[in-house]
């Protein structure tokens, strides 16, 4: 009886999770750059139940009844790097990504995944813009939501510098509406038609390629980092095939209908986990009551 009690509480535990990741996805269905969590659920091992005789049977006897699932737990929780759709903001300090990384050899799935023959799991690398945060580590974001601040930096809505590709901020000394931005992230002078230069090299947006987004953790306001033991990723190269648009943003790539599905398959998960618990709970205060009037 307490091993049943146990595997419902587990399963409230483990749908209260899932619950929580997609309430936060539908939090965040407006934001951009945002990407979804999806709540992966696991299996405890599995026990094998047996029939060791007994009454003076030999020990050696042992029959297998079968195996018994003792509960589940959320093993992790992580991102989809699927493309949003971009939306029109004509606003010249806005950009968004739209990036589909090639590897040679590799069939990706539609979240970004692949399984070889063997099991060897391959991520797809993701583009990400670079920023720097108040304490000067670098973050990752594919919200392009930017503005520009007092000392004409082009920086992201929680005040973090968005870099070049020489990891420096980038600074405007005129209007950014003067500023045009190729589909590599080159930025033109709008009036002249010529690159903005800082010591003798073109300026362009930092758009860097993560080779395993499943490493990324996420740091809040749509940013994510790296662990420290991970090396700082590098631009992506000319041949990857990315493409920034000025003027627009990523949509988060959350899906609405779905995200209520989940909502509504996890609240239901975890009353009926509930009612076992409660049932559990009633099968036990009766038998302390039958045992006390004994």
């Amino acid at each position: 009886m307490l091993r049943g009690l146990y595997t419902a509480a587990a399963g409230m535990i483990a749908n209260q999770r899932r619950h929580d990741s997609v309430t936060n996805n539908i939090a965040n269905m407006n934001t951009p750059g945002y990407k979804a969590n999806v709540a992966i659920a696991r299996s405890f091992p599995e026990m094998l139940i047996s029939f060791s005789g007994g009454g003076g049977a030999p020990a050696k006897l042992v029959t297998g009844i079968g195996r018994l699932n003792t509960g589940v737990f959320v093993e992790e929780t992580p991102h989809m790097f699927k493309q949003g759709d971009l939306m029109e903001t004509r606003d010249a300090s806005d950009f968004a990504l739209i990036s589909n990384i090639q590897v040679d050899g590799v069939a990706f799935e539609a979240s970004g995944k692949s399984v070889s023959p063997d099991g060897e799991v391959t991520y797809q690398p993701q583009a990400m813009f670079v920023v720097r945060d108040g304490e000067g580590r670098e973050r990752y974001t594919r919200n392009g939501k930017f503005t520009i601040d007092a000392a004409g930096q082009l920086v992201t809505s929680d005040g973090h510098l968005v870099l070049n590709s020489e990891r420096r901020p980038i600074v405007f000394d005129g209007s950014v509406s003067e500023v045009k931005v190729t589909e590599r992230g080159v930025l033109i002078n709008g009036i002249t038609g010529q690159p903005i230069e800082e010591n003798g090299n073109a300026v362009s947006l930092f758009v860097a390629r993560i080779e395993n987004p499943n490493r990324l953790v996420r740091d809040g306001f749509g940013n994510f980092r790296l662990p420290e033991e991970d090396a700082p990723p590098m631009t992506a190269a000319p041949g990857d095939d990315i493409t920034v648009y000025q003027g627009f943003v990523e949509r988060s790539n959350v899906d609405p209908v779905q995200s209520m599905i989940d909502l509504m398959a996890a609240q239901r998960a975890y009353e009926t986990n509930q009612r076992m618990v409660q049932f559990y709970d009633r099968s036990l205060e009766k038998a302390v009551n039958e045992v006390g009037r004994v």
